[in-house]
């Protein structure tokens, strides 16, 4: 993939950490020009700072992406810089884990504010220019939605939305010449993760080292996942040589994924 996306625009929400801090340092090496969208404007300056080592240093905008205000935002700031986009990853979004009887209602309302509507909503707004470019949407959900357990109802629920809402965008892609596909991360060493281990291990009672341990025992897999496993796969399925990928689903998980889909 040599060149191929020298100063070529890449928009990835939620990129200021984990996953879409890593998807953003993948393609800054591959001469990519970024620009990073999230609510905290200290978290984008320290991933800014990573991304500028490999690369051109990226755009940031501090944006809360849970509202159209937030994404209308995002696209005006990409007009007015660079005038194009080519690639949009939707990355933003973090759902509570918890047992489904002592969730709030909020939980699920904020999960699909910001996951769910924010995923949508860029997607949306930024159609004209990926049509232009004949670019690439890849949404990075999660194996939750394909494998739901009641202690994560809020992801598995905003995960499985997703995911729909982009095999029905992938056939508008078809017409308009646009690559939509998901990646689904299984357990991935990120700071979310951290988070959500922390959140099972009080609403469980045990240890969140505990908790990773079952984990893999449970899957059966040999390792945690990295972001650089999930970053590989991204860019990819941004390349012209897999043009003919459209509107799939693939899951980055060490094999953990129940079923054969």
């Amino acid at each position: 993939m040599a060149g191929e996306f020298d100063r070529k625009v890449v928009v990835v929400s939620g990129g200021s950490r984990g996953i879409g801090r890593g998807i953003a340092t993948a393609f800054a090496r591959e001469g990519a020009q970024c620009v990073l969208a999230s609510s905290s404007a200290d978290n984008l300056a320290a991933a800014a700072r990573v991304v500028a080592k490999d690369g051109l240093e990226p755009l940031t905008v501090a944006a809360d992406l849970r509202e159209l205000k937030g994404c209308e935002q995002v696209l005006a700031r990409v007009k007015e810089s660079f005038g194009r986009c080519d690639i949009l990853v939707n990355n933003a979004g973090s759902t509570r884990t918890g047992k489904f009887l002592e969730l709030p209602d909020e939980a699920f309302t904020d999960g699909f504010a910001l996951k769910y509507f924010a995923a949508v909503r860029l997607s949306r707004l930024f159609w004209p220019l990926l049509k232009v470019a004949q670019g690439h949407v890849v949404s990075i959900v999660g194996g939750a939605a394909r494998s739901p357990e009641p202690d994560f109802l809020v992801g598995s629920s905003v995960n499985a939305a997703v995911a729909n809402f982009c095999k029905g965008l992938s056939k508008l892609g078809i017409r308009d010449g646009v690559n939509v596909n998901v990646i689904h991360p299984g357990n991935t060493a990120t700071e979310r993760q951290e988070e959500r281990l922390a959140q099972r291990a009080a609403a469980t009672g045990k240890s969140a080292e505990e908790l990773r341990a079952a984990q893999l025992a449970k899957m059966g897999i040999r390792r945690v996942g990295q972001v650089e496993d999930v970053a590989a796969l991204a860019l990819f399925l941004c390349s012209e040589r897999a043009r003919h990928v459209q509107g799939t689903a693939i899951a980055v998980d060490g094999g953990a994924t129940v079923g054969y889909y």
